[in-house]
């Protein structure tokens, strides 16, 4: 049976233990106490007189917090236990355990309490087969402190344990002599601190003070205010609300601040992606403008700063062109693996123009529209210079880096993820259609951003014809007209890559479309090859490569699907966007808990339960974004000038929603919607 994971978490770090909370290293799964892509907990095991403990109970207090109550030996309801421990743990601007050993009889008792302790230092891209390194331990019983240290040339990482209870320290843990009164408890807290050093020197301590500061206020009162500033939701389904406060709190700590920048920014998820994702970001911040705005300043600033300025092959990079992934392991650090700035994806540039007009659309704030115009301008050179590599007008994707980089760089950037009906893979440089969405899609936007906050008319008019021109080009090339939808893909010399698949969805989102193609569209997202009954698959059954557990070959994404519905609405597809939307809730209802970053494409009726995939996240920031933009969907939000206008279509069975207080450039707003015949929206 698989073992019960259990974490806490706190911007990019977080700990992950078995049901008991001990850490041990595991080929297939990241255990152990991680920041900044590495580990610096490897080993903790807690044991009582030389033996482990069982579980009685756990309680998961929140994402930081959670507490462990413990027993030695077998468990059995017929054998009283003379003994017990709490393990409460937490972690902010650093990791804490407090352990209670408690005395339950009549007599004073002794006992030895050890707490196991060791780092590898793995750095997270390794944890299946991490590198034998050389550490060096400093045990200090004098003052209860154990310090494990790694250092590769400038590179440094630390562990510090420290204790409040006397003890003797050893290079493998700590050991603790009690002698507990009768009916009576013991305790101590351990500390752990991480430290990083490296090529910023001081610089990258003094950038860490600012991490482990922004991490303490990421609990609690931080917390508090979060739900605070973001909308009330009051439905007649309870499930609902529940599922929207857990997105709420998912988002809130799933932030952290890089090294080297003071605001927050959405990290991809736990456990394989708390790192900044440029796509993850960018499409979360678009999910939740309407009840987290200010998630979306912060990533459009950093991705403008570490926008691309050079080439550089094994990065990926090209002027223009904006982030995909930026880690600080050792890997990274030492170009093993390109992720220290990796700019190997297609649709992060074009989704940045998209995201900063959409902000200012909610907010009205012009001053960043104006901050950010030689970014976005860059940005949008980038499309029609290094994106357009065959110079037929279309965005397409090849690697620079051959060794190691991306070999599909769109979000579906798994390597079989792009092929025909027959699994067939198609040539490079690829032009996926969901590409050329986004690209009309930045076009008109920045066309819009131009003519208003640039004072560039001229500009702004070139871009509205280019994006004409190819909204043409792409209705007559993409088009299959014997199974009316659009390729996935066009290869180099413009042959359709055939397959069925959910980007359907994001060109309807795009408005690349033509309406009267909608029709068709909207029949094959909610038809049986590609609904299961839970969401739209990436990849429609009955095609050669369909897979129900590939992750781009027939799973079902929530944040595809949100992308989805949202675009169904815009073509006037309501009940198609309500039917998916219902599927992804119930996915959460049934679950519960934060909505995983990926389920499994069987049929509904067949598993009659959403099937989570092994290597699936949760919580994921783009996840419990999702299920902010299917409620901001199904309500029909939308800014219109400086109003809010309400469309409600909501799915059957979901009663009233009142969504109050949705900020914006009109300040605060309520939205309404029932889900019968006359359902109504009123604006206050």
């Amino acid at each position: 049976m698989k073992q019960e994971r259990v974490h806490v978490i706190a911007g990019n770090a977080f700990a992950v233990s078995d049901a008991q909370g001990d850490m041990e290293v595991d080929p297939h799964a990241p255990v152990g106490l991680f920041s900044f892509d590495t580990r610096f907990l490897s080993r903790w095991v807690l044991t009582l007189d030389g033996q482990r403990l069982h579980a009685l109970s756990r309680d998961d207090l929140a994402h930081f917090e959670s507490r462990f109550v413990l027993v030695p030996g077998t468990i059995s309801p017929y054998v009283n236990v003379d003994v017990s421990v709490i393990r409460h743990r937490s972690i902010a601007d650093s990791f804490h355990e407090r352990i209670t050993v408690l005395n339950h009889s009549a007599e004073p008792a002794e006992f030895v309490l050890r707490m196991a302790i060791g780092s590898d230092f793995a750095d997270t891209a390794e944890i299946r087969n991490p590198a034998p390194r050389r550490i060096t331990t400093t045990a200090d019983s004098d003052r209860g402190k154990l310090r494990l240290r790694y250092q590769r040339e400038r590179f440094t990482r630390e562990t510090l344990v420290s204790s409040t209870a006397a003890g003797n320290v050893d290079q493998g843990g700590m050991t603790f002599r009690i002698r507990v009164a009768a009916n009576g408890k013991w305790s101590t807290d351990l500390h752990v601190d991480t430290v990083l050093a490296g090529a910023g020197g001081r610089d990258l301590r003094a950038s860490l003070d600012s991490h482990r500061r922004e991490m303490r206020q990421g609990t609690g009162a931080d917390l508090a205010g979060w739900r605070d500033r973001a909308p009330q939701l009051v439905a007649e389904r309870a499930s609902m609300v529940s599922a929207y406060e857990r997105a709420l709190t998912d988002l809130a700590v799933l932030r952290y601040a890089p090294l080297a920048y003071s605001e927050r920014v959405p990290v991809g998820g736990l456990p394989w992606a708390m790192a900044l994702y440029g796509r993850d970001a960018m499409i979360t911040c678009l999910e939740t403008l309407p009840f987290t705005p200010e998630l979306t300043p912060a990533t459009l600033r950093l991705l403008a700063l570490l926008q691309g300025g050079q080439l550089d092959d094994y990065h990926d990079e090209e002027p223009g062109k904006i982030l995909v992934e930026l880690r600080y392991g050792e890997a990274a650090a030492f170009d093993e693996q390109p992720t220290a700035l990796y700019y190997g994806a297609a649709d992060t540039t074009p989704l940045f123009v998209i995201l900063l007009d959409e902000y200012e659309r909610w907010s009205g704030d012009a001053a960043l529209v104006r901050e950010l115009r030689h970014p976005a301008r860059m940005a949008l050179d980038w499309i029609d210079s290094y994106g357009d590599t065959c110079g037929d007008g279309y965005l397409r994707y090849q690697r620079r880096n051959t060794r190691n980089g991306l070999v599909n760089q769109v979000w579906r950037n798994s390597p079989d993820a792009i092929v025909d009906r027959r699994g067939r893979q198609p040539g490079f440089p690829r032009a996926t259609c969901e590409l050329q969405g986004y690209v009309y899609d930045a076009k008109i936007r920045g066309a819009r951003l131009a003519r208003e906050f640039w004072d560039d008319p001229g500009y702004a008019d070139r871009l509205e014809a280019e994006a004409a021109r190819l909204r043409q080009r792409f209705n007559r090339d993409f088009w299959l007209p014997d199974r009316e939808y659009y390729a996935l893909a066009l290869e180099p010399d413009g042959t359709p890559v055939d397959a069925l698949t959910s980007n359907l969805g994001h060109l309807l989102w795009s408005g690349i479309v033509e309406p009267e193609r909608g029709a068709a569209l909207a029949a094959h997202l909610c038809g049986p090859e590609l609904f299961n009954g839970w969401g739209v698959r990436t990849y429609a059954a009955g095609q050669r490569p369909y897979n129900p557990v590939g992750a781009h070959l027939g799973a079902v994404w929530p944040a595809d699907n949100a992308l989805i519905a949202t675009g169904l609405r815009r073509y006037g597809y309501d009940a198609e966007a309500a039917r998916i939307a219902a599927g992804i809730f119930s996915v959460v209802e049934t679950l519960g808990g934060s909505l995983p970053e990926v389920i499994a494409g069987y049929p509904r009726p067949v598993t009659k339960y959403p099937v989570q995939l092994p290597a699936a996240g949760r919580p994921q920031s783009w996840s419990s974004g999702a299920l902010l933009m299917l409620l901001g969907t199904i309500l029909g939000l939308r800014p219109c000038g400086d109003d809010l206008l309400v469309n409600p279509s909501l799915p059957a069975g979901f009663g009233r929603i009142e969504l109050l207080d949705v900020p914006g450039r009109w300040g605060r707003a309520d939205a309404y919607g029932r889900d019968r015949a006359g359902r109504r929206a009123r604006l206050r």
